[in-house]
């Protein structure tokens, strides 16, 4: 275990009361603003001190409200990246990460740990260059550097990608996993982009409201987020809430639908089908549709269906492939919501 955190805060307005832990790997908290991504970073890097609980990483004990353990920034090591890349714009790029490599006390050392970063990041011919000479891109790549040089126990990277172009986005992402897989250790990044997450982590905490309301490897949230603010952070345009019929059978309230559901239990509030996951007819849980809108996009149709009999409430959105919809394109069509397909979500 490289991490651990069972922290809890209390803004008045908001409570923070989280808990997870990882090893060396790259969990991401996901989350809509305002969730308590943001606050349970600056709380491990001690930027927040929360009123109890315990933060541990790599076998040092952070902080620890029984035991009065609270150490300062300096003292964690923690690696926290902010959004706007924090760098001294009135120092060179040389001298950004310069300030980051002083904790090395060793002259000959410092210099070869400086020299090795500014080579393995690209920034030698930028050297004498300040922030606002650079690019988005190549200011990302000094706050890496300058975080790096410093040895630090953990890397925190809160929203690293937001200030960037869709292109440029996709390229860093690239660049910072390799410097993650480098790294070796724990590293935590925040995140509302369910995208970016699924690409650049190994396990995500799904947060809402402060808590962790689910926890595990990407590809195990994402087929199961439990929740339905969970199921919308991980893309799922389709949700309803549902009203018991008996024991395999729900109400789709917003879809005005009912469907046969194995393992439905008493927990069970709403559920959720992911735009790709509805098939055509046949199959079990078959509806006929009226298509109210149809929605393109450079490479794929959204067909927005509204069930037979079901005069109100939210159409269900099907994406497929132009090819695919061009086939079968009608003002009505027939389709199925195959159970294992259906999410089971609760609040």
């Amino acid at each position: 275990m490289s991490i651990y955190v069972d922290i809890e805060k209390d803004l008045g307005s908001f409570r923070l009361k989280t808990k997870f832990e990882a090893g060396d790997e790259t969990i991401a908290l996901l989350g809509a603003s305002g969730c308590g991504k943001s606050l349970t970073l600056k709380c491990i890097a001690g930027i927040e001190k929360p009123d109890r609980g315990k933060i541990i990483v790599d076998g040092v004990t952070l902080f620890d409200s029984e035991k009065k353990i609270n150490l300062t920034p300096q003292q964690r090591r923690t690696g926290l990246m902010f959004q706007n890349y924090a760098l001294f714009p009135n120092m060179t790029v040389l001298q950004n990460i310069q300030a980051g490599a002083k904790r090395e006390k060793d002259k000959r050392k410092r210099q070869e740990a400086i020299d090795s970063v500014m080579d393995s990041f690209g920034l030698t011919e930028y050297a004498g260059r300040y922030p606002h000479q650079l690019s988005g891109g190549q200011q990302q790549r000094v706050a890496l550097a300058r975080i790096l040089v410093s040895n630090p126990r953990i890397l925190l990277l809160d929203e690293p990608f937001s200030a960037l172009d869709s292109h440029l986005r996709f390229k860093l992402e690239q660049e910072v996993r390799q410097v993650i897989r480098k790294f070796g250790r724990s590293v935590i990044l925040v995140s509302h982009d369910r995208d970016e997450v699924f690409r650049m982590s190994d396990k995500i905490a799904i947060m809402a409201n402060g808590r962790v309301e689910a926890l595990g490897a990407k590809a195990d949230v994402f087929a199961d987020p439990k929740t339905r603010a969970g199921a919308t952070l991980t893309g799922c345009k389709n949700i309803s809430a549902v009203r018991r019929i008996d024991a395999d059978t729900v109400y789709a309230t917003e879809w005005g639908i009912s469907l046969k559901l194995p393992n439905l239990t008493d927990q069970v509030t709403s559920i959720g089908i992911r735009m790709r996951r509805i098939r055509p007819a046949p199959g079990e849980n078959t509806f006929r549709c009226k298509v109210v809108a149809e929605i393109e996009d450079p490479f794929s149709y959204t067909a927005m269906l509204r069930p037979i009999g079901a005069d109100e409430g939210a159409p269900l959105g099907w994406l497929m492939d132009k090819d695919k919809w061009l086939q079968i394109r009608s003002d009505e069509v027939e389709i199925c919501l195959p159970p294992e397909s259906v999410l089971l979500l609760h609040d």
